[in-house]
Parts: structure tokens; sequence; C-alpha cells
């Protein structure tokens, strides 16, 4: 009896190690699935996160929702984070919620190795934490600050400089563009420029080729434009006769240089209507005399000036 006794407790003792053994490396080589969240109440827009964390991989793959799509839509994700060694397998979402009550983060879906896991459910709630007694302060209400002069100064002072720095240019321009004009419309630049034109009617050989009639056209016509700026007498507008009686009534032009626009003007209207044909001599003696006018054109104004200012 004692043998058979002792027999049958090897026997129920090799069955208790045996199934302590099968036990053991059951969960010495199974995969440990884990999920964490920081709190259950949360404010509205605040930052949660939630972990999830697999250990003792063994090198199995992990397969689950593709990032930003492991939370139900109600979950706003912010970061999704994957981080995966040989044994361990960590996966950490931070997201927000905007919508005030309880929302669940249901059990969720991970495949290690081809065999499926599943992590708890979650139960949370989203509160407005204005509604709970926080006062709201009205910033209409705000106090009104008297502003002094500096102060008023000290806010607009670059845009005043602008503007004043702006009114300078445009002073300066003005003044520039002024000068420009009086000295161009000056005795001295208009009696050089008149001078020149005489000149390259000379090189035009009227004279000598005999052609009287274009000859007279444009010594009028330079003769006209002259005494129009350096007298402000119209005579680019005015008839012969009419530019004759002005000249005598205005009294800037000295009688001895009226004289000689009346005779070589009255010479241009005759040839003109071919009433007469002046030789080469005459047009020489005409094309010297209006020459000399110009240039005593200076007289005739110093002696206005003089009348004038008595």
């Amino acid at each position: 009896m004692p043998f058979l006794a002792l027999k049958k407790q090897k026997i129920i003792l090799k069955k208790i190690f045996f199934i302590l053994f099968t036990f053991l490396s059951f969960h010495a080589f199974s995969q440990t699935l884990g999920s964490k969240i920081d709190k259950n109440t949360l404010a509205l827009g605040e930052v949660w996160v939630f972990r999830v964390t697999i250990s003792n991989l063994q090198g199995k793959d992990v397969v689950s929702a593709p990032k930003n799509e492991l939370l139900p839509f109600h979950f706003e994700g912010i970061k999704d984070s994957i981080s995966k060694q040989p044994d361990v397998y960590e996966r950490i979402i931070e997201f927000q919620v905007f919508e005030e009550g309880k929302f669940t983060i249901p059990a969720l879906d991970f495949k290690i190795g081809g065999n499926a896991f599943h992590t708890i459910s979650y139960e949370i709630e989203v509160i407005n934490t204005a509604q709970k007694g926080d006062q709201i302060n009205d910033i209409m209400k705000n106090k009104e600050v008297k502003l002094e002069v500096e102060d008023y100064w000290q806010l607009y002072k670059w845009y005043i400089l602008g503007v004043l720095i702006l009114l300078a240019l445009i002073f300066i321009i003005y003044q520039l563009v002024k000068y420009a004009k009086r000295r161009k419309a000056s005795p001295i630049v208009t009696t050089n420029q008149t001078l020149k034109d005489l000149e390259n009617l000379k090189k035009k050989k009227f004279i000598e080729n005999g052609d009287y009639r274009s000859f007279y056209v444009e010594l009028i016509d330079i003769s006209r434009k002259f005494i129009t700026k350096q007298y402000k007498i119209p005579a680019d507008v005015l008839l012969t006769d009419d530019l004759i009686d002005v000249m005598k009534l205005n009294n800037t032009i000295s009688p001895e240089n009226e004289k000689i626009v009346e005779s070589i003007f009255l010479r241009g209207d005759l040839v003109k209507f071919a009433k007469t044909f002046p030789d080469q001599t005459m047009m020489e003696k005409d094309y010297e005399e209006m020459k000399n006018f110009v240039k005593r054109s200076s007289k005739d104004l110093e002696a206005e000036q003089l009348r004038t200012s008595v």
C-alpha cells in the first residue's frame, strides 16, 4: 500500500508540474496589449493623450488602423506617433474634442502576428469650463485712457513726418519745373534758339538758289515765333497789318526794330502772293536785318523793364 500511494503521488505531481509549465510557457511567450488615457474628464478643446503599448512582440508584425484614423470622428487628432522595436510596440495619440458631452473610445483592434487583440473601451466626458462659474469680462468696459499731446505725437509722428517729406518733395519738384520753364522761356535762351533757326535757314541755300518764296515763308515763320516768345505779342496768330498796329501800341519793340519787322513782313506778303520778286541782294539784306533784330531784342526788353519800373 505505501508503494502504491507513493506512485500515485508522483503521477499527481507530474500532472501539476505539466499544467504549471504549460501555463508559464503560454504567458512567457504570449504578447501583452495595454492601453491608457490620461484622465476621463477634460475641458473643451484640451489636449488628451491616448497610449497603446504591446510588449513581448518577439519580432512579430503589428497591424492597426492607419495614422490619424484609429479614433472615432469626434476626436480631432493632433499627433499620431508609432514606435516599434523588436519586442515593444507603442502608439501615442494626442487629440482634442470640441463638443460637450460624453463620448466613448471603443475597443480598438490590433493584429499581432495574425492574431486579433482588442483594447478596452473608455468613457470620457467633455465639459465647458466657462459654465463652471468662470467669469468672462467684457472687453468693451475697459477704462478709457486720456492721451496727451506727446502721446499723440508718439502714435502719429511717422505719419506726420512722412506727409511733411512728401510735401517738401512736391514743393522741390514744382520749383525745379518752374525754374526749367522759366529758363527755357528766358530771353537769352529764346534769342540763342532763334539764331540757330536762322542759321539752319541759311544752310538750306534758298538765297543762292533764288527760291525767294520758301525763304520768306520760313524767315517770317521764325520771326513770328520769336516775337511771340520774346515780346509776349501774339504774332503767330495775327495778320501782318494787325501785328504792326499791336507793335506800335505796345511800345515794347523799339521804333528801329519795328521798322525792320514791318518792312520784311510786308515784303514777305507780297512774295507770297507773287506781287514782287526780290533778288539775292534783297534776301540777304532782309536775313541780316532780322538777325540783328533778334540780337538787339535784349535792349528792347531792358528798356521796357526800366520804363515799367519807374
